[in-house]
């Protein structure tokens, strides 16, 4: 599966580890973190899938981004749950996650009208704990997003890169 991906900065990677402590008795717990943009799908040639997704992008400015807090997905459409997930408020990046969509189908249920900008921490575990970690008062982490990444799933590797003007 390949997607579009937000590379987080450096705060939000060491926020997650100072909240890995909690999320141990998750059954998955991410070490690498990004914010997932739109998913592209498979293909039989990953630089035709590329080529649509860079131009899809073309003209998509910088924008700002922010992890105002802690949630979760109690009951997500994939995967064991519950979901615990930093928070990512920004519409200049749901306004990318709209133009990529319009390029690409959408994934039912996480996407489209029903995408949450999110990072996420862990999965698998305790609904209080995650309730417990959702109450907790973080400090907000603040980032200008400006560039994107062309993601393999696969290998759980980018494969390159779009900047995004400011």
């Amino acid at each position: 599966m390949y997607s579009v991906n937000v590379p987080v900065p450096g705060r939000v990677r060491q926020l997650a580890d100072r909240l890995y402590p909690e999320l141990v008795g998750f059954e998955t717990v991410r070490e690498d973190h990004s914010c997932l943009l739109k998913r592209l799908g498979e293909a039989d040639h990953v630089a035709q899938l590329q080529h649509r997704a860079h131009r899809a992008l073309e003209g998509a400015p910088a924008v700002e981004a922010e992890i105002t807090g802690i949630d979760y997905f109690e009951d997500p459409p994939l995967g064991s749950a519950p979901v615990v997930y930093l928070a990512v408020e920004s519409p200049g990046l749901e306004g990318i996650h709209a133009d990529l969509t319009e390029a690409f189908d959408v994934v039912e249920g996480l996407e489209g009208a029903d995408y949450v900008p999110h990072v996420t921490l862990a999965r698998g575990g305790d609904i209080e704990t995650a309730r417990r970690l959702a109450d907790r008062e973080i400090e907000p982490v603040r980032w200008t997003v400006s560039e994107l990444e062309f993601w393999d799933g696969t290998y759980k590797l980018p494969v390159s890169r779009v900047s995004l003007p400011s």
